[in-house]
């Protein structure tokens, strides 16, 4: 801490003292829950009341708070993600402060990897931290060691909690129970016993999707008959009101049903499974026969096979009447190939239930490739799509930060609910234990999602495209073209076509144009 000089003679002999140096303090207070903060006088205006009255303490060698008021109401500790604390380390890099002042160590931080960086923001900056209750001052070597044994304390103990919350359910695994997360296809959850109830409505859903995969034997088809049957994904209320599911099954959504050893009455943990408590819906024979021919459908059986006959359009070409996909075959005449795209509708249900049927496979595919071509002779068409390509970034920047917002107080409102169940003791300690875990997994899926969004973020704000580069760049495409093998001109046409659509009654083709592929191509990656 500061020191006033003692006084000096001058030359008339009186006594002087010389200006005390003023030291700007800044006060940052912090509570992890937002409970309280409506009050009149809160958590925050108690820690700041006894950080003032500290300061006043020593105002004799030339302590004085500053205007700026720092304080993180309903923000957890654990992490740096709090706008208060990002507003303090700013005004420390503009050396607009010079002291910190907290009522406990803790508030700053209880991580002790994010006190060492803030603490080397502080010395970077030569600022001083001080804790008003337990009296530290890191500008000595003494206070830093001890505030870093105290941390590192309180980092043992929360990670003893985590390793024992971990050990509780995985003992709990083991035992065949539920220990919590999202609700499943097929059962319903007792509030009571905390365990799975099959749903019998939903567990004939879960019957009808098995019994079709091994009639239809493989997922597009499955996804396109339960759609038309109206089956959905599991529908729920969360426990603040909101309705979440009851949604379209979507592939990866379809596959993790059909691989899901709860509805054989097992429950997963690290790999190996385990007697459950619940009842299974899906029969052992079922299961096996399922999982076979999901074991054979992903198979290589070597990857040439999969587009041999090169397909440009493969997985690109839709059906407009229909709105189904376009399937390549061939057919063999005279020992030569005659290649076409099929509408999976009139092939599955009869030529009569659709418009389209089939289209000559080199005709559609010429179409495709001289709309590629008139980018690189008509510069108002590249500048539309160059405008669409920035439009799309644009929206989907938008969309990006308001997920990011959602994510931000759905991070927050769990860490109130994390911070209740750590102080109510009056519940059972396993239950209190497996909330608590349901929670810190919660708490680390949405860190995750927030990170991988501020990455997505980063990666938009980079994206740009120029109209004169795109049309400059597939000027060229015929040289190019005729450059690439069969299997670079597929993966070209992939990559800059997100969507083709054919109608067979009037014959016309539309290209909707991708919009990352063409910021690909202006950089040069083809």
């Amino acid at each position: 801490m500061a020191r006033s000089s003692a006084p000096r003679a001058t030359a008339n002999g009186s006594n002087e003292t010389p200006a005390t140096k003023v030291l700007r303090c800044a006060i940052y207070t912090r509570k992890s829950t937002e409970e309280g903060l409506q009050q009149d006088f809160n958590s925050l205006d108690a820690q700041r009341e006894a950080a003032e009255a500290f300061i006043a303490s020593q105002k004799r060698e030339g302590w004085q708070v500053v205007a700026d008021h720092f304080d993180d109401g309903g923000y957890t500790g654990a992490n740096m993600d709090r706008p208060a604390l990002k507003r303090l380390l700013g005004a420390v890099e503009n050396r607009s402060v010079d002291c910190v002042v907290v009522y406990k160590v803790d508030r700053l931080s209880r991580s002790l990897m994010d006190f060492a960086r803030i603490v080397e923001v502080f010395d970077q900056n030569g600022v001083s931290f001080v804790s008003v209750t337990q009296q530290f001052n890191t500008t000595t070597s003494i206070g830093r060691l001890t505030l870093n044994i105290l941390l590192s304390f309180a980092q043992f103990e929360r990670e003893i909690i985590s390793e024992r919350t971990r050990d509780k359910m995985s003992a709990a695994r083991r035992k065949g129970k539920w220990i919590g997360g999202h609700p499943v296809l097929g059962y319903d959850i007792d509030p009571k016993a905390r365990r799975l109830i099959v749903n019998p409505a939903e567990a004939e859903d879960v019957r009808t999707i098995f019994g079709l995969y091994l009639e239809l034997g493989s997922l597009l088809p499955l996804l396109q008959e339960a759609d038309r049957r109206g089956l959905r994904t599991k529908r729920w209320t969360t426990v603040d009101g909101k309705v979440r599911g009851g949604e379209r099954i979507a592939k990866g959504t379809m596959h993790g049903i059909l691989t899901n050893a709860i509805y054989t009455g097992m429950v997963e943990h690290k790999g190996c499974l385990y007697s459950g408590e619940h009842e299974r819906i899906i029969d052992q024979n079922t299961w096996d026969r399922v999982h076979e021919n999901l074991r054979r459908n992903s198979g290589d059986n070597g990857a040439s096979l999969k587009n041999k006959f090169g397909a440009l359009l493969k997985g690109l070409l839709f059906c407009v009447p229909c709105g189904t996909p376009m399937i390549h075959t061939y057919t063999m005449r005279n020992s030569k190939r005659y290649r076409y795209y099929v509408c999976y509708s009139a092939q599955q249900k009869g030529w009569k239930n659709c418009e389209t049927k089939s289209v000559p496979a080199q005709a559609i595919e010429s179409a495709v490739l001289d709309s590629i071509r008139r980018l690189g002779t008509d510069p108002k068409l590249a500048e539309a799509v160059a405008a669409e390509a920035l439009a799309e970034v644009a929206r989907r920047r938008r969309e990006v930060d308001q997920q990011s917002e959602t994510q931000r107080r759905g991070l927050r409102q769990i860490n109130q609910n994390l911070a209740r169940e750590a102080a109510d003791t009056s519940v059972d300690t396993g239950a209190r234990f497996e909330r608590i875990a349901t929670l810190q997994r919660e708490i680390e899926t949405t860190e995750r999602r927030l990170a991988e969004l501020t990455a997505e973020c980063s990666h938009l704000d980079r994206d740009h495209i120029n109209a004169n580069d795109l049309y400059r760049t597939l000027a060229e495409f015929d040289a190019i073209w005729s450059s690439l093998t069969t299997k670079e001109q597929e993966q070209m046409i992939h990559l800059l076509v997100a969507k083709v659509g054919y109608e067979g009654r009037t014959g016309k083709v539309t290209v909707n144009f991708s919009n990352q592929g063409a910021k690909e191509i202006c950089k040069g990656r083809c």
